[in-house]
């Protein structure tokens, strides 16, 4: 199923994605326009209805509170990372929902749920020599204006019970990371793939440091040992767009 016509996705490296809706909202989510593949700052960014926010580590946690205090975009998160925005975002983080795996939101227009990811969640915290845990890593399935569903997996391994994600939400693309180390690898992915029974993917969260060595090339041919060949992979570059 090919994106509905007037959406875009814009990825800008890493797991940093904008999606622009046929309804006219735009979506970002784990806002990291730090890292060294983006083409854009933080501050070129003019617009977010929506914001999401997978887990705590800052290469997905990013900029996403300068862009918070200073879009108000709805930002449906993790319960306790909506506990600590609330103390550090105007008006005491009013655009911010608090939920959990499983549940559901409407934000923005558009239907968020929450999934499992596998992974960790902690990070340093800048305040004091403390370690910051912000609540469990996720993912998120984003129901457009039309239905289409778009999977971002957020950092996890492959787990069979992606298979539920498939059952209960049916997501007709999928982002996934693909770069090893951290997270899954190319192999890892293309089992998480075939859970998912998706035909259209976009890989993430690979090429951004040599230690994320994982490429879309390797993920076709593990699609292909799986006998996922007919899966397209979209592969633009940082800053470039799919529609």
């Amino acid at each position: 199923m090919a994106l509905p016509d007037g959406t875009t996705i814009t990825w800008y490296g890493h797991s940093c994605v904008r999606i622009d809706t046929a309804g006219g909202k735009t979506v970002i989510i784990d806002p990291w326009f730090g890292n060294p593949k983006s083409p854009i700052a933080a501050d070129a960014v003019d617009r977010c209805d929506l914001l999401l926010v997978t887990h705590g580590h800052f290469d997905h946690m990013g900029e996403a509170v300068a862009l918070a205090s200073r879009l108000r975009p709805a930002w449906p998160c993790m319960h306790e990372m909506s506990l600590w925005l609330a103390r550090r975002l105007p008006g005491g983080g009013d655009a911010v929902v608090g939920f959990n795996k499983g549940g559901t939101v409407e934000a923005a227009g558009l239907r968020v749920t929450m999934v499992t990811a596998h992974h960790s969640a902690g990070d340093w915290n800048a305040e004091g020599e403390t370690t910051l845990y912000l609540g469990d890593p996720a993912g998120f399935v984003i129901e457009l204006e039309d239905g289409y569903r778009i999977y971002h997996a957020g950092d996890t391994e492959a787990y069979s019970d992606m298979r539920l994600i498939r059952e209960l939400h049916r997501p007709d693309l999928a982002m996934v990371p693909i770069g090893g180390h951290y997270t899954m690898d190319p192999t890892g992915a293309a089992l998480a793939i075939e859970f998912l029974g998706v035909d259209e993917v976009m890989p993430l969260h690979y090429g951004t440091f040599p230690i994320l060595s994982g490429t879309p090339a390797q993920l076709r041919d593990a699609l292909s040992a799986r006998g996922l060949g007919s899966v397209r992979v979209h592969e633009p570059e940082p800053g470039g767009t799919l529609a």
